[in-house]
């Protein structure tokens, strides 16, 4: 068996024509239809620069008006939040997102949770991740990377009810999310952390019908460790040493492709699978929050 290749780039770029033709709509039905966010940077971190720009690019694509405000590495955390709060109650702006990582001096958990909720594109306040693990509550904004593996795993029709899934990891912002929307889907989950056994690794992984991986360690799970047929969807974002690229490192994820490949059915992989989703489902979200708050 050879796993068919879950395709983020084209999952994402075909996602992106649909958010792109139905802002274009929206305009000509809405005439004052304009969705706006604004991005913060604070500092000159080059992967912060180079995500900023990224994400830029993607709305200036697809319609959304991008803007972004860019402070000194030393700002203070009461002018942050002052700045904010100016953000979260000035009307042409539908979702506000803050770069992580922040300077030291800011409390990140404080600065997110200072962004109103219903512009919160990221989705990583407290109170829209808490909406996540309700159970019968509706959902506000989902964090983007479980909310961009959700889209794939509807995209590749990939069967959850009454399926084993592993949920490699329990972040807030990935593991825990993910675990929680899969099971509000039918999945049976178990989530492997930090303090389970090698032998609980061992023996959920093997068992798993989707694994889905956030630990960020390269070569985390083998072909050896899944059964066949299952389905893999690789979040990890690892560099190792590599002599034949420029800057001497690649980027993989937590899973040995090569090896995986040759057991489960679907496979996404790292570069092109999950990153390409998170990006898009920014868009997707600041889409929703624009509309919501235009009241359409």
């Amino acid at each position: 068996m050879v796993a068919e290749k879950i395709d983020g780039k084209l999952i994402s770029s075909s996602l992106r024509l649909n958010i792109q033709n139905e802002i274009s709509s929206l305009k000509i039905l809405h005439p004052d239809f304009n969705p706006k966010i604004v991005i913060i940077q604070v500092g000159d971190r080059p992967d912060s620069s180079t995500y900023v720009r990224m994400k830029l690019k993607s709305c200036a694509e697809v319609g959304i008006d991008g803007e972004l405000l860019k402070y000194p590495a030393d700002i203070s955390q009461d002018e942050m939040i002052n700045k904010l709060n100016a953000l979260n109650n000035d009307k042409s702006v539908h979702g506000i997102l803050v770069q992580l990582p922040l300077p030291s001096q800011l409390d990140e958990e404080l600065i997110t949770n200072a962004v109103n909720v219903e512009k919160d594109v990221d989705g990583f306040s407290e109170l829209n991740i808490a909406a996540v693990f309700k159970k019968n509550s509706k959902l506000k904004i989902v964090p983007c990377t479980p909310k961009g593996i959700m889209y794939m795993i509807d995209y590749e029709k990939i069967q959850l009810e009454g399926k084993n899934a592993v949920v490699c990891g329990r972040s807030d912002i990935v593991g825990g999310p993910m675990g929680k929307l899969l099971e509000k889907r039918g999945a049976t989950v178990t989530t492997l952390h930090s303090k389970s056994s090698l032998d609980q690794v061992k023996f959920f992984l093997k068992n798993a019908d989707v694994i889905v991986s956030a630990v960020g360690k390269a070569g985390f799970i083998h072909g050896d460790d899944v059964k066949s047929g299952c389905v893999i969807i690789d979040v990890g974002t690892n560099y190792v040493p590599d002599e034949t690229k420029k800057s001497g490192q690649r980027m993989v994820g937590d899973v040995d492709y090569d090896s995986c490949a040759q057991v489960a059915s679907k496979i996404s992989p790292v570069p092109g699978g999950v990153g390409p989703m998170t990006v898009v489902m920014v868009l997707h979200n600041l889409l929703q929050t624009a509309k919501e708050q235009y009241g359409i």
